[in-house]
């Protein structure tokens, strides 16, 4: 599986960074920004690359409320609600292929306390499944939910940022999924728990 790696990365990052965090400008001077996620970083530096791309166009509509649009798009070979543990990284639970997904969502944010922040996103993904010689084998959609519970943290008088997170991801609707891959699926929820984020922009 491609996503203990980046989780991993994540975690340390989230541990190591010494940043000291300061409130948003209350003048608002920069209301829109772009970003990224840290996760893309994995593709360069991993042997097996996660594929995993995205980028965020936001716009603060207060001091305290975001709104945003994010393109992703990522690879996965196994169910996604495998929970921590000894079945996360094993192979026993792989897909006989893998999944390609696509997709354009948008996200809120709101500072509950200081830089504490919620955000809620809700991602429509394209799918495509492929075999393992890597012929693909049909089409499918999937709704996919993020709760997010994080910290922003600014950077250079406000220019840029970095946001430590943890979500709770949700895929209430999972369509036209190939047999096999559904019977992986059954084994495991349409949910996981304390999914580490880490997400990075500019604000102009």
């Amino acid at each position: 599986m491609n996503r203990s790696p980046g989780l991993l990365a994540a975690a340390i990052l989230l541990v190591a960074t010494p940043l000291q965090a300061q409130e948003i400008d209350q003048t608002m001077s920069r209301r829109h920004f772009l970003g990224s996620s840290a996760f893309v970083v994995m593709n360069f530096v991993l042997t097996d690359p996660p594929d995993f791309y995205q980028l965020n166009y936001g716009y603060w509509l207060t001091s305290r409320d975001a709104v945003s649009v994010e393109a992703i798009t990522w690879k996965y070979d196994a169910p996604l609600g495998i929970p921590y543990g000894p079945s996360f990284d094993s192979p026993d639970e792989d897909y006989a292929g893998y999944v390609r997904a696509h997709g354009i969502g948008a996200a809120y944010q709101r500072l509950i306390w200081r830089n504490l922040y919620s955000a809620v996103h809700a991602l429509p993904l394209r799918q495509q499944f492929f075999d393992e010689s890597d012929v693909k084998i049909q089409d499918g959609f999937q709704l996919f939910l993020t709760f997010r519970l994080g910290y922003h943290i600014k950077l250079r008088r406000d220019r840029f940022f970095l946001e430590p997170s943890l979500a709770f991801t949700h895929w209430p609707i999972n369509t036209n999924v190939p047999a096999s891959f559904a019977e992986q699926d059954r084994k495991w929820p349409n949910y996981f728990l304390f999914e580490p984020g880490l997400h990075l922009g500019v604000k102009f």
